[in-house]
């Protein structure tokens, strides 16, 4: 089917290829890369903009010896066509096929993981340092972009890097895009860089002096010369400031001017950066139309360029969250919300339409996301900031020193908790619950339908003080009214017996509750189920009174056993000294691989039948 691709199983076989077969390369990898994308689907407008940059470096560099780092990783995608995937490529992101980011256990290309932004540069900065105390004799080159240079991780390197003298590349790949619309000081500073005015009105009167022909064809060498003197002189002194060699900017899409620059750049030492311009969503009209909806645009028609609608069940609880959020600040003018970077993600388009002067998107910076939230508190708002599960890691210093410690009112909202699906184990938010339990005065709440997500949403906007989480799940609720019910009363610290039971009480939180009530259906008045709501504070009389009629309890959780529910309940057992044995469910000791949401629920146990299947060993 393709000329060059269908024999390229590493960048050995295209290193001796000509300027125009590399052009051609780069063709057929795109049109491969929609072909696949359209059946599985990934992050596909960040890797069609970077696919000169790859092609380049592969063709420059002598890799898998020289190292390039990936950020972020859904850039990759050329990468992993090129060093020896193509064909497991179809079944990208798929159970059992490619992960849909760099990978260290998938591939010796694959030189660091890269499923969290910012990070290329500390990275390729350790590489370089290695190899420059162990003798290694190899090049590191870091690839950022897609909004990851606005990271504090990301800034963090770069000063760092500049004050060494080791020997690492930077390809600043500017696309002037992130996930949504770029936001922020730097984004301004590198629009400004590559849109001098002065060399701008150079070319166009000498392009409107010569119109089309050969004359202008061989002058445009020239003028690219010309650009790079105005904007080092207007913007590359930023990185020079930092101690980093400035060189660009390059047309990133022109295979001929990355492979130049690349070989020139290639035998200096010392840390330097090659600004290249890109297009996000290049060579396939619809994505370069609309950058921020084929950022990850689902099933397509690779034809007519048409998306196939995904069909939901129920409401989606991202578009739950957004509506009440503009429902809370219709009726208290205190009420804001922050985002970083993922407005559309999580649903906070709403709140930018109907209250732009209190929508806030940061960009990709969660540690300023939580302490401009604190800050926002302290001034008498009431911030509602959401970040998905994993990425609120990154702020962990900040809920406990900028919220927790100075009781602060901000309602943090974990969007993405538990098990994610295909963008797999960097993704997986199911470290949350046991990692926020042990800060004093934090509350950490799960809803287990839509309903309950608008009623623990109200509660928050009424507690005193404190991180206030909640947690919900990616993808769609059960399906029960929310928009026109008024929202529950759900006291802080209080549980829900949905069902008594005389031998077992399951004890869940989170939507698996309703899994488990499903579940319990089989076993008549044997197996009671109650929805624990709050993980902290627990709703100890209710605890009391099972530990006082049953004689198993199994708990149940979308997050790692350990620490979370099954450690709260364990823990409270024991200091009750009570002779009730506790089992549960919940996700085991290790990374979970990408697939789909429901094979990896099934995988851990975490199902109407995986529930099931446990009841019935517990009641054998």
């Amino acid at each position: 089917m393709y000329k060059y691709l269908d024999h390229i199983e590493s960048p050995e076989d295209f290193r001796s290829f000509s300027p125009d077969e590399l052009r051609d390369l780069c063709a057929e990898v795109r049109d491969y890369m929609v072909q696949c994308c359209a059946k599985s689907p990934g992050h596909l407008g960040s890797s069609l903009g970077a696919v000169e940059l790859i092609v380049g470096y592969h063709y420059v560099f002598d890799t898998p010896r020289d190292k390039i780092v990936f950020d972020v990783g859904h850039q990759a995608y050329a990468h992993k066509i090129l060093t020896g995937r193509r064909e497991a490529f179809r079944n990208l992101r798929a159970q059992g096929g490619p992960s849909g980011f760099p990978q260290m256990s998938e591939s010796p290309y694959d030189a660091f993981g890269a499923g969290h932004s910012s990070v290329s540069v500390s990275a390729a900065l350790g590489f370089a340092e290695a190899a420059r105390m162990q003798g290694g004799e190899y090049k590191v080159a870091a690839l950022i972009g897609d909004g990851a240079l606005t990271g504090g991780l990301a800034f963090e390197g770069l000063n760092n890097a500049g004050e060494s003298n080791a020997d690492i590349l930077i390809l600043l790949n500017d696309n002037n895009q992130s996930i949504d619309a770029p936001r922020g000081a730097l984004h301004r500073y590198l629009l400004q860089v590559t849109t001098s005015k002065g060399y701008n009105r150079i070319k166009k009167g000498v392009w409107n002096v010569l119109g089309e022909g050969r004359i202008r064809r061989m002058l445009q060498r020239s003028v690219r010369s010309v650009k790079s003197w105005f904007v080092k002189r207007s913007g590359g002194d930023f990185f020079e400031s930092l101690g980093l060699r400035y060189f660009g900017p390059v047309d990133g899409n022109d295979i001929e001017a990355v492979v130049r620059a690349l070989r020139r750049l290639k035998p200096m030492s010392g840390p330097r950066l090659l600004h290249c311009i890109t297009v996000k969503g290049k060579g396939f009209a619809p994505a370069e139309a609309d950058p921020v909806v084929w950022h990850a645009p689902g099933r397509f028609d690779p034809q007519t360029g048409e998306r196939i609608p995904s069909v939901y069940g129920a409401d989606r609880y991202q578009d739950v969250f957004g509506e009440v959020l503009c429902q809370l600040c219709d009726a208290d003018p205190r009420v804001v919300g922050i985002t970083p970077a993922m407005s559309s993600g999580c649903g906070m388009t709403a709140l930018e339409r109907r209250h732009p002067e209190r929508f806030f998107d940061v960009g990709i910076e969660e540690e300023h996301a939580v302490t401009f939230s604190a800050g926002l508190a302290a001034g008498g708002m009431r911030p509602y900031c959401n970040i998905y599960s994993a990425f609120s890691q990154r702020a962990y210093d900040q809920i406990i020193h900028d919220v927790a410690l100075q009781n602060l009112p901000v309602v943090l909202c974990f969007d993405r908790a538990g098990l994610v699906g295909e963008d797999g184990a960097t993704h997986n938010g199911i470290f949350d619950m046991a990692a926020y339990r042990s800060i004093p005065g934090t509350v950490v709440s799960a809803p287990r339908n839509e309903l309950q997500l608008k009623g623990l949403m109200y509660s928050a906007l009424r507690h005193d003080g404190g991180p206030y989480i909640i947690r919900y799940p990616r993808g769609t609720g059960e399906g029960v009214a929310w928009k026109d019910v008024p929202a529950p009363q759900i006291p802080v610290g209080t549980a829900e017996m949905l069902l008594e039971g005389t031998f077992v009480t399951v004890l869940g939180i989170g939507p698996v509750v309703n899994c488990a009530l499903e579940a319990a259906a089989a076993f008549e008045d044997r197996v009671g189920v109650c929805d624990m709501r709050f993980l902290k504070p627990l709703d100890k009389a209710l605890l009391d009174a099972v530990l006082a009629r049953s004689r198993v309890i199994l708990t149940v959780e979308d997050g790692c056993l350990a620490g979370g529910l099954y450690g709260a309940v364990c823990e409270y057992v024991q200091e009750k000294g009570a002779a009730v044995r506790v089992h549960g469910i919940g996700v085991p000791d290790r990374f979970i691989p990408h697939a789909r949401q429901t094979d990896q629920r099934e995988e851990c146990g975490l199902s109407t039948r995986g529930i099931e299947e446990t009841l019935k060993s517990i009641l054998q």
